[in-house]
């Protein structure tokens, strides 16, 4: 029954080529879309679950990503392409029209698949230990870029029916305007493998780009620009190549070691700097930190007067300790004494050259921890110490007359004129 009823059907769209025609066209129409039903349902449903099920990662990536939900879209211009080729009646340019869209359609989607395949593969590359502060984004984009020249090229070709070296070769001699179309991207792209040759940055570096007012940790590296989170919590946008071409100081070195460095000054009164006297030695000499080296020093510079003074008692000839030099020996074992002092790294109490606001002392160490907090308080209680413990050396910190002193020294003037008229009468 089914096979003289189907025969006969056949019989009258052979009566009419153009309902043949047109009853082939819905039927292929139909398949693409049942073939894209079951794609979607059945094939997606299938690797979703064998995804959910193993234990690796990477698959849900993939899953996350649509990449097989991109390549379900290859069943219905599959469908297209090889069911248009049995219709009948079918002109030969309408044919040949439809199945290089079809495979255009392919090579889109295939392209599309290989973009989501690129981003997964990004992804689980960012998750692993191995990229930590060496990110891949740069390099993705520049195989996207690619990807996408080349399905330009293929689409064109295929809808256009000629080879893909013609193509190529007519792009050659467009290449200049490519060039200069492309002429950041290529830069940020050399700049790109030059950093990540030479390691010169990574994610999470706090660098420090002042031209640019960027003062924080690196929170992104893509191809064309590096995202800076500063400490205000702004966000600066640097082009990649600007970190080839311009200086930028990268902190990651100091962190790494463990210990960040003080490098301040403070300034002395010239006016208070001095010999200091037996009794002042004294008293120097019965603090746990400056004993030793007051006792060994004088015993030195006694023994060095003896034997090179010319007239015993004369100022001129005689070694004495300085309230400054004394200081500074202070601080030097004061540091070396200090919990929060790295023993292991440079440590130096020194002079800077005397000028108009005084004789600078500087301090040249490094804190035992890189947290901003921790070394702005360590920092800040040694100067607190500095600033407390100069008036026991009789040194005075160098302050720029204020309005205030003035007022003070003239009220002081004036108490001792006062004095001075009453002794009088």
């Amino acid at each position: 029954m089914v096979l003289p009823a189907m025969q006969d059907i056949a019989q009258f769209l052979g009566r009419y080529p153009l309902v043949e025609t047109a009853t082939g066209l819905v039927l292929v129409l139909l398949l693409a879309y049942v073939a894209d039903r079951i794609a979607k349902r059945v094939f997606l449903a299938v690797i979703g679950r064998v995804a959910r099920e193993t234990s690796f990662e990477f698959d849900d990536i993939l899953v996350e990503y649509n990449v097989f939900g991109k390549l379900a879209h290859l069943a219905p211009a599959l469908a297209l392409y090889y069911g248009i080729q049995i219709v009948p009646g079918i002109p030969a340019a309408a044919d040949t029209l439809i199945q290089h869209a079809a495979q255009a359609a392919m090579i889109l989607v295939g392209v599309s698949a290989l973009g989501s395949l690129l981003t997964a593969i990004g992804k689980s590359y960012a998750t692993s230990t191995v990229a930590e502060g060496r990110p891949i984004e740069a390099y993705i984009q520049i195989a996207k870029i690619a990807l996408n020249i080349l399905a330009g090229v293929l689409v064109i070709a295929t809808l256009t029916g000629r080879s893909p070296l013609i193509l190529l070769s007519g792009i050659g001699a467009l290449m200049a305007v490519i060039l200069l179309v492309f002429k950041d991207t290529i830069l940020s792209f050399v700049a790109s493998l030059q950093m990540a040759s030479y390691d010169m940055i990574r994610v999470g570096d706090w660098i420090q780009m002042d031209q640019y007012g960027a003062d924080g940790d690196v929170i992104e590296l893509s191809l064309h620009s590096v995202k800076i989170q500063n400490f205000d919590k702004t966000i600066t946008a640097i082009p990649t190549n600007k970190l080839i071409e311009q200086p930028f100081k990268n902190w990651r070195g100091m962190q790494d070691s463990g210990g960040r460095r003080i490098k301040r000054s403070f300034h002395i009164d010239m006016s208070s700097i001095r010999f200091l006297a037996d009794q002042e030695l004294d008293r120097l000499e019965r603090l746990a930190v400056l004993g030793d080296y007051v006792r060994e020093k004088r015993k030195e510079l006694a023994e060095h007067n003896r034997q090179h003074t010319a007239e015993p008692g004369s100022g001129a000839d005689l070694r004495r300790l300085t309230n400054v030099g004394t200081l500074r020996a202070y601080l030097v074992r004061y540091l070396q004494r200090h919990p929060s002092i790295r023993q292991d790294m440079t440590l130096i109490v020194r002079q800077l050259d005397p000028g108009p606001n005084g004789l600078p002392i500087q301090l040249y160490v490094f804190t035992n921890t890189t947290a901003w907090v921790a070394y702005e308080d360590i920092q800040s209680d040694i100067f607190d110490h500095i600033f407390s413990i100069l008036p026991e050396f009789g040194l005075r910190a160098f302050q720029a007359q204020t309005d205030f002193a003035t007022a003070l020294a003239g009220s002081g003037a004036g108490l001792a004129a006062g004095q001075h008229d009453t002794s009088e009468s």
